[in-house]
């Protein structure tokens, strides 16, 4: 049926390939409408940002999507109420609430939400220091980035020294552009 119809609709002038025509009767095929729109299912990594965004700074389209999956899955609704706790405790720059949530993390019952809890739980004056002071290392991070790049861009096909001096540029583009 499909190739019939490419056929058909090339002679009219249609420069597409037949994968597309395929595509667009296979609701035929399974006695679907063919009017009726199809959404995409977002991601993980796209559901993964709309949860960590705040939900101010989301799109409407992201909201409403959210909110159906919500419906769907009462453990992504929970999880994304514990991430909006936490970003509340770095907002407000207050690490008091840290060990309930930490408490209520190893409570939902999900082994990586729980393994999270526990890594946090190790090192947990340092999180509370990252929670409750303004300094970051988010420089020394983005110089770290560039040497990297830099690294991967030249595939190790120059020595030292021009990665020192392409280094440097960077360093200096960096502070006239910040």
């Amino acid at each position: 049926m499909a190739t019939v119809l490419h056929q058909e609709i090339v002679a009219k002038g249609y420069s597409g390939h037949y994968q597309r025509v395929k595509m667009a009767i296979a609701p035929l095929r399974r006695g679907l409408p063919i009017d009726t729109p199809r959404e995409r299912p977002p991601s993980p990594r796209q559901i993964a940002r709309w949860i960590t965004t705040a939900p101010s700074r989301r799109g409407l389209h992201a909201t409403e999507t959210l909110q159906r999956l919500f419906g769907h899955c009462p453990e992504l609704d929970r999880t994304h109420y514990l991430v909006r706790q936490f970003a509340a405790m770095l907002d407000d720059r207050d690490a008091t609430p840290l060990p309930d949530w930490l408490d209520r993390l190893t409570a939902t019952g999900f082994p990586a939400l729980a393994s999270l809890a526990n890594a946090i739980r190790e090192d947990q004056p340092a999180v509370v220091q990252g929670i409750t002071t303004p300094f970051n290392s988010g420089v020394n991070e983005g110089r770290i980035t560039d040497l990297k790049l830099q690294k991967r861009i030249m595939a190790g096909r120059a020595g030292v020294q021009l990665l020192r001096q392409r280094v440097v540029l960077m360093a200096h583009l960096r502070r006239r552009y910040p």
